[in-house]
C-alpha cells in the first residue's frame, strides 16, 4: 500500500493540538540555532559548487535541530527572574514576599546561621554547589552538604583563618591560617603544610590546571601544583601587600587589586604582569569576573563600582553607588555587590548587548551584621553571605543554571563517578604553560615574523644618519696627556668607521663577488672546457 504526499499533509493536519504544539515549539528552536540565512543556491552555476553547498546547508539543518531536541527535551527547566506588573519595582520586593510564593524545596535556602564568636565568616561552594566551605577569622572550618543541610565536618584550628578554598573536589580544601596554609582532607585530618608560602591573605584554586594559587601579606605571589607538590612559580608582584584577588574562569589568568587604584594579570610562567590597569584613584577593594570571562567588575573606596571589557581593556559603565567590600558574578551574570549589613544585586537589563547593569534586587541585613564575603551558589538561585555574625542564605531568582551538564558538574554524583571524574580531570589536566590572556591562539598557526629586506636607499639614509650621529657626539674631557686634538681626532674617526660597519653593502658586495668568481673560474679554466663556461 503506497501513501501519496497529499495523505502526508492530511495526516500532518489531522495532529492532536498538544502535537502541533510542540512542533511549532521546536520550529522556534531550531529558528534559534541557525546559521542565519542559507545560501541562494538558484543562482550559482558551478554543479560542484552547488552540491557542495546543498550538502553543507543540509548538515546545518541536521545540527541546528539536534541543539533544538536537546533543548526540549535534557534542558527542560527555564531560568526565572522577577517580574512586576505596573509601576512596582523588582529591588523593592522582599525575602519575605519571595518565601511566601516559592515551593518548600526553594524556601529551605532561605536561612541565617548566628555563630558570633567564631566570625567575619568566608565562604567557598563546589563546581556542582552541592557542598560549602566556612572558614571564621577565629579559627572555625565547617564543610557543609548543601543538598541534605547537614553538617560533614567541622574543626577548630585555634588560630587566625583569613581565607579558604576548595580544591578539585569537596575531598579537599585549603585554609589559610596564621602563619602557613594547610590543607585538609573532607574527615578533617591536616593532610599538608605549605609553608613556602609564609603568611598568605588570599587562596584561590585554578581547577583546570590543578595549581593552588596565593598572595601573601609581602605581595608574593605562588603557584603550586596540587598533583605532585612543586612550586610552580614565585613571583614578586612589587606593589605591595594586597587582599584583593580572583582568577578569571575563561582563560585562567589571576588578577589582584592593589593600593594604588590599578588590577594586575598574571601567569605563572612570566615574572612581568601581562595586563597593568589603572582601576581607580584609589585602593581597589574588591574584583570578581563574570562567567564568560570577558567582563570585570571593580569597586573602589570612592564609592563607583566599574565594568570593564577585557576584549578591549575598555570601561564598559561607571555605577555609583556605595563603597562595595565584596562582589560577585552569578552564572546567568547578576552582580552582587555588599557592604556593611546592605547586599545589592545588579542586573543586565540590556540583555548581554551592551552591559548596561541597573539595580535589581536589594537586601538589608540585621543591623550590625559586616558583610565579609558574598557568593553566588552554583546551579541554585542563591546566594550565600558570609559576615561578622555567621553566614546566611537569600533567594535571588535568575542567578543560577537552571540545567547541570552532569559530565562537567553533578550534584547527584556518586563516589564512584566521582572518583572516575577525577581520572579524567587529572589527564586533562592542562600544564602552566597553557595560561594566557586569549585562549584561542592555542593550536593556531603562528605567524611567519620575517622582516622585509629594506631598500638600498633606506638603508643610505640610515647609514648617513649613524654617521652624523657619530660625528656629533661629544667626547668627554680626559685626563692630562690623553685629552690631545690628535687623539680626539683619532677617535672621532674610529667612531664613524664604527658606525660604517654596522651597514655593510650586502647585495652590492655579493653580486661583485659573484661576478668576479665567474670570470676568475673562466680564465683558470682549460681551453678544452671554456666553452661550457656560463657567459656574462
Amino acid at each position: 500500500m503506497e501513501i501519496s504526499s497529499e495523505d502526508n499533509n492530511l495526516m500532518e493536519k489531522v495532529l492532536p493540538p498538544v502535537e502541533q504544539e510542540s512542533d511549532v515549539e521546536l520550529e522556534t528552536k531550531v529558528k534559534k540555532y541557525l546559521r542565519g540565512e542559507g545560501a541562494n543556491l538558484e543562482t550559482l552555476k558551478d554543479k560542484k559548487l552547488k552540491t557542495q553547498l546543498a550538502s553543507r546547508e543540509k548538515l546545518y539543518g541536521k545540527s541546528a535541530k539536534a541543539a533544538a531536541k536537546i533543548e526540549k527535551w535534557l534542558l527542560p527547566a527555564e531560568a526565572g527572574y522577577l517580574e512586576t506588573e505596573g509601576l512596582e519595582k523588582t529591588w523593592r520586593v522582599k525575602q519575605t514576599d519571595i518565601a511566601n510564593e516559592v515551593d518548600i524545596l526553594s524556601s529551605r535556602n532561605q536561612y541565617d546561621i548566628v555563630l558570633p564568636d567564631f566570625g567575619p565568616y568566608k565562604l567557598d561552594f563546589t563546581a556542582s554547589g552541592r557542598h560549602m566551605l566556612a572558614g571564621g577569622r577565629k579559627g572555625h572550618l565547617a564543610l557543609l552538604d548543601m543538598m541534605n543541610m547537614s553538617l560533614i565536618k567541622e574543626i577548630q584550628v585555634r588560630e587566625t583563618v583569613r581565607d579558604v578554598a576548595f580544591l578539585h573536589n569537596e575531598q579537599f580544601f585549603a585554609a589559610a591560617q596564621k602563619k602557613y596554609a594547610y590543607i585538609y582532607g573532607r574527615d578533617g585530618t591536616e593532610l599538608h603544610c605549605l609553608k613556602e608560602r609564609g603568611p598568605v591573605a588570599r587562596l584561590r584554586f585554578l581547577k583546570n590546571h590543578f595549581l593552588l594559587a596565593s598572595v601573601n601579606k609581602s605581595g608574593q605571589l605562588h603557584y603550586q601544583d596540587v598533583t605532585h607538590g612543586g612550586m610552580v612559580a614565585s613571583i614578586r608582584t612589587g606593589k605591595g601587600r594586597t587582599d584583593v584577588m580572583e582568577v578569571n574562569p575563561y582563560n585562567g589568568v589571576v588578577a589582584l587589586g592593589h593600593s594604588g587604584g590599578t588590577v594586575t594579570m598574571w601567569k605563572p610562567t612570566s615574572q612581568a604582569p601581562l595586563v597593568q590597569m589603572q582601576c581607580h584613584p584609589g585602593p581597589v577593594s574588591s574584583v570578581a569576573f563574570h562567567p564568560n570571562g570577558h567582563l570585570m567588575a571593580t569597586s573602589g573606596k570612592e564609592r563607583k563600582i566599574k565594568i570593564w571589557d577585557l576584549r578591549k581593556f575598555e570601561e564598559v559603565q561607571t555605577i555609583h553607588s556605595f563603597h562595595a567590600k565584596t562582589l560577585s558574578f552569578s552564572q546567568k551574570g547578576l552582580l552582587a555587590a555588599g557592604t556593611g549589613s546592605f547586599v545589592q544585586i545588579l542586573g543586565d537589563s540590556s540583555g548581554g548587548s551592551s552591559h548596561n547593569y541597573s539595580r535589581y534586587m536589594n537586601h538589608s541585613m540585621v543591623k550590625g551584621y559586616q558583610i565579609e564575603k558574598l557568593m553566588f551558589r552554583p546551579y541554585e538561585d542563591v546566594i550565600g553571605i558570609g559576615h561578622s555574625m555567621g553566614w546566611s542564605s537569600i533567594l535571588i531568582p535568575g542567578s543560577g543554571e537552571p540545567n547541570f551538564d552532569s559530565w562537567v558538574a553533578n550534584p547527584f554524583e556518586t563516589s564512584k563517578q566521582r572518583r572516575e571524574k577525577e581520572v579524567h580531570s587529572l589527564l586533562d589536566k592542562l600544564p602552566p604553560e597553557t595560561i594566557m590572556l586569549d585562549p584561542s591562539k592555542i593550536g593556531a598557526m603562528r605567524p611567519s615574523r620575517r622582516k622585509e629586506k629594506p631598500s638600498r636607499g633606506e638603508i643610505e639614509a640610515e647609514k648617513e644618519v649613524a654617521i652624523e650621529a657619530a660625528k656629533s657626539t661629544e667626547l668627554k674631557n680626559k685626563t692630562k696627556g690623553r685629552n690631545k686634538p690628535s687623539k680626539r681626532t683619532k677617535k672621532k674617526k674610529e667612531m664613524v668607521e664604527n658606525a660604517k660597519r654596522t651597514f655593510p653593502e650586502q647585495e652590492h658586495n655579493t653580486a661583485l663577488k659573484k661576478r668576479r668568481i665567474g670570470e676568475d673560474a673562466a680564465a683558470e679554466l682549460p681551453s678544452s672546457l671554456k666553452r661550457f663556461a656560463r657567459k656574462n
